[in-house]
């Protein structure tokens, strides 16, 4: 997780407890797992029921990227690019097979792929260029799913606030436990609000935010790879692809 969600999440959990204290409250009110399986497994079940399998298996993939998302190193992108060219024009487009293998990314490895491979810049655009939005679209589908929970976990919130309410309504004969179980009853809607509001739609629109870098950062790969195969020198390259960092 990156220094400033792990701050954010840390800040979000002080701003709740630390205001539940101040208020005279304990922590222990905060912990109620009856409510947190209604909160978590209606919310799960709402977006499993309203999404695509497909979409739905994406969004719990991407939930992963809240404790550790990608990264994407524009400068140490246009330097690989640039070594290519120089290794290109020295060796051949063959040298580079060897690159291949050390590549992480999918899309950046397909690319060069084809380029060792001696396919035509138009046809390398073409075929890379399909996988980029497709790629895009999958995932951006998939955080408008962790979107869509942001938007039923208040909802299962108050369910379960009504549930707790309905077993204390069912108790009115022990008046001293009336104020607790209120109490107890209304930590789901604490749940549903905070898990959308400082947990889900931010971590969604986190979520988009990556996915349109990973798509900057694999198109300035893209057209680095047709400049290569275009034949163009080192410096040309390095001047074009520095117009992606900004």
């Amino acid at each position: 997780m990156d220094r400033l969600s792990l701050l954010g999440l840390l800040l979000a959990a002080a701003a709740v407890v630390g205001g539940h204290y101040l208020e005279g409250g304990q922590l222990q009110q905060l912990f109620n797992p009856a409510a947190l399986l209604i909160v978590l497994g209606g919310t799960l079940a709402a977006a499993a029921i309203q999404s695509p399998a497909d979409d739905f298996r994406r969004a719990l993939q991407l939930l992963r990227w809240l404790v550790r998302s990608p990264r994407y190193d524009f400068e140490d992108g246009i330097g690989s690019v640039v070594n290519w060219c120089a290794q290109a024009r020295k060796n051949g487009l063959l040298a580079l097979e060897k690159e291949v293998a050390r590549i992480q990314d999918p899309v950046v490895k397909g690319g060069l792929q084809l380029l060792v491979d001696g396919r035509r810049s138009e046809v390398i655009r073409a075929m890379m260029e399909v996988q980029l939005v497709s790629q895009e679209q999958r995932d951006l589908q998939g955080a408008r799913v962790i979107e869509s929970m942001g938007g039923y976990a208040p909802t299962l919130g108050i369910l379960g606030a009504v549930i707790g309410l309905i077993q204390v309504m069912s108790s009115l004969a022990d008046p001293e436990g009336l104020g607790s179980g209120i109490a107890t009853a209304f930590v789901a809607t604490v749940y549903g609000v905070g898990f959308a509001n400082l947990l889900l739609i931010p971590l969604a629109n986190k979520i988009k935010n990556l996915v349109l870098e990973r798509y900057r950062y694999q198109e300035m790969m893209l057209e680095g790879l047709l400049s290569i195969a275009d034949g163009q020198s080192p410096q040309l390259i390095r001047q074009r692809l520095l117009g992606y960092i900004g």
